[in-house]
């Protein structure tokens, strides 16, 4: 992993070095910089593939630079196909020798996470991989064009700090911005699947991939479903255990950590585990599952103790990290756990996100499944009206106005406040309909392609949004403070194009929370493992920022700004301390934290 920082146009050597300089966490091991009148390229290196210094970046071939961050998985795959005089035994060189052969297109021959920035004489390419694994946000002014692997980097460019609105309001229903956008007005951000060309002071973006393009119901036998799954699944799983430094994994009580430590087990890799628990709260901790899992796995597990004060006293450091608000409290004990992974010498991390979007891990995919029926229901301009003159907060109520409506009812996962609440919330008017605008790209890319099953919507929006934006970016930003890089078997494209290719039912015709993948893993992993019930990495935050009187920072701030009104604030502050909207009170937390930090 490394971090990716470049100006094109007029700038000061000073400053460019400052801001280069916020990024070295992402690669403490060297860092380049090219640098001539209206160019400053560079590059922090993370040493991974080939820790060699002439592996180095930025990379230079005759008139190209390279700065790229990430990891290429077929790297030697594509060196042997590829007509080129290496000098190194590194994935980033690959990267030039592919482009010089297929053009833009060689981003379609790259297997792995990325975030790559590629100047050919005065054409700048930038690229962000296919699932958003790797970040990449840029901003221009009447000066120059900048880019960065980090906000942070970006800041001190701006002539003034000012909120974005639309990022706020996606903010508010999906737990993270939506792309493009970013806090900081000024400065947006690549999503998954798209590459930018910036040449003659003009910015072209464009999608150079998409899920969606994977043909639909080529597989409807469960057996032969099973059998291809397996195969993409342990060849990504054996790509992803390939480094010249040591590697650790993340270890729960779930299924997803338990099948890549069993797997890296099978290939001959003896791979420490981590987890996390908390003080005097047995309810949110996983150790002692996890303790089961490792003893059932034959694998070694490390466990730490996350108490409250170390929790509270980390908030400050971990909002620093992340750049802007993000609306997820596990970002904290991440953030603890790494710090251990990183003192004890690892660089590698293994983890599982992705699987629950894949194979419908959450219950609440079954809940919308039901829904999407309620759209056919006799009377239905009856049931309408009578909802609309019957408001109520719960989730449900919004769900069926949806599908009386006729509307798109699942908004990804990580949907939140919805209109209505953000309407009563806000000072500002908010329209029912107006979240569901920063979706509707993802939503019109699915109705015109050839998937027609609902439960493809569900893990194709989770996919592009909850994960990329919300998940990755909390791993990415937690995991590279520490300088160690996360890798994601369950979302290698591969694997999720297979999972895209078989028919949907049998992704849910049991009923069950991952069936498929359970069946998929049964005579591998104990029955004790596959029948435990999912916890996720819930926490205590909620009781956390009660006790420490952190959350009355919402209301402070609301005084200065008048953001928000005084008395359904209020309802949702008291509602919270009671145990119900705790994650909104959590977001509007983290968006008082960045505004007091950032523009007051």
């Amino acid at each position: 992993m490394c971090a990716i920082f470049g100006i094109l146009g007029e700038y000061n050597n000073k400053e460019a070095r400052y801001a280069l300089g916020r990024l070295a966490h992402r690669g403490p091991d060297f860092c380049g910089i090219e640098e001539r009148g209206d160019l400053f390229f560079a590059h922090q290196r993370l040493s991974i593939t080939d820790t060699h210094h002439r592996s180095h970046q930025p990379l230079k071939h005759e008139k190209i630079l390279l700065s790229f961050n990430g990891e290429i998985y077929n790297h030697k795959a594509l060196r042997e196909e590829l007509d080129f005089n290496f000098q190194t035994q590194s994935d980033s060189e690959i990267i030039i020798a592919a482009y010089l052969k297929w053009g833009d297109d060689f981003l379609s021959h790259l297997r792995g996470m990325f975030a790559i920035a590629l100047l050919d004489g005065k054409r700048l390419l930038l690229a962000r991989d296919r699932l958003g694994k790797k970040p990449l946000f840029f901003m221009q002014d009447a000066k120059a064009f900048y880019f960065a692997s980090e906000i942070k980097a970006l800041t001190p460019f701006l002539q003034h700090k000012e909120l974005n609105i639309d990022a706020m309001c996606s903010f508010l229903s999906y737990l993270a911005p939506t792309a493009p956008h970013t806090f900081y007005k000024g400065i947006e951000k690549l999503a998954p699947s798209e590459m930018l060309i910036f040449e003659d002071g003009t910015v072209k973006r464009k999608k150079y991939y998409d899920i969606l393009d994977t043909k639909p119901n080529q597989i409807y036998s469960k057996e032969q479903a099973l059998k291809l799954l397996e195969e993409e699944l342990e060849a990504s799983i054996a790509m992803r255990l390939e480094s010249d430094v040591d590697m650790a994994a993340l270890l729960s009580g779930g299924i997803d950590s338990a099948t890549i430590s069993y797997y890296a087990k099978r290939f001959g890799k003896k791979i420490p585990t981590y987890t996390l628990g908390f003080e005097n709260f047995g309810k949110y901790d996983e150790r002692d599952n996890a303790a089961a899992t490792a003893k059932l796995l034959g694998v070694q597990n490390s466990a730490i103790e996350l108490s409250r004060n170390g929790y509270i006293d980390t908030i400050d450091a971990v909002f620093a990290t992340l750049d802007e608000p993000l609306n997820d409290p596990a970002a904290i004990p991440l953030y603890h756990l790494f710090s251990k992974i990183k003192a004890d010498g690892y660089r590698v991390v293994l983890s599982g996100e992705g699987n629950d979007e894949l194979f419908l891990g959450y219950r609440q995919y079954f809940e919308y499944l039901e829904m999407e029926k309620a759209k056919a229901v006799f009377h239905k301009n009856w049931f309408k009206k009578y909802l609309r003159s019957n408001f109520s907060m719960n989730r449900e109520w919004e769900w069926y106005k949806r599908a009386f409506e006729g509307e798109v009812v699942f908004r990804t996962s990580s949907e939140k406040f919805t209109d209505m609440q953000k309407n009563l919330l806000l000072k500002k008017n908010v329209r029912d309909g107006e979240g569901f605008l920063y979706l509707k790209a993802l939503r019109d890319r699915f109705e015109t392609s050839d998937h027609t099953d609902e439960s493809i919507w569900f893990s194709y929006a989770d996919l592009m949004h909850f994960q990329a934006e919300h998940f990755l970016a909390k791993l990415d930003r937690v995991s590279m403070a520490h300088s160690i890089e996360s890798r994601t078997p369950f979302l290698d494209h591969k694997f999720v194009e297979r999972v895209f290719s078989i028919a949907p039912h049998l992704r849910y015709e049991s009923a069950k929370p991952k069936g498929l993948f359970k069946e998929l893993m049964q005579n591998k992993l104990p029955s004790e493992i596959l029948a435990r019930k999912k916890k996720g990495f819930s926490n205590p935050y909620g009781e956390y920022l009660y006790s420490s009187g952190r959350v009355d920072l919402i209301t402070e701030v609301n005084k200065k700004t008048g953001m928000f009104k005084e008395d359904e604030l209020a309802y949702y502050i008291k509602r919270a301390e009671k145990g119900r909207f705790k994650q909104h009170v959590w977001g509007l937390y983290a968006l008082s934290h960045w505004i007091d930090k950032e523009l007051l």
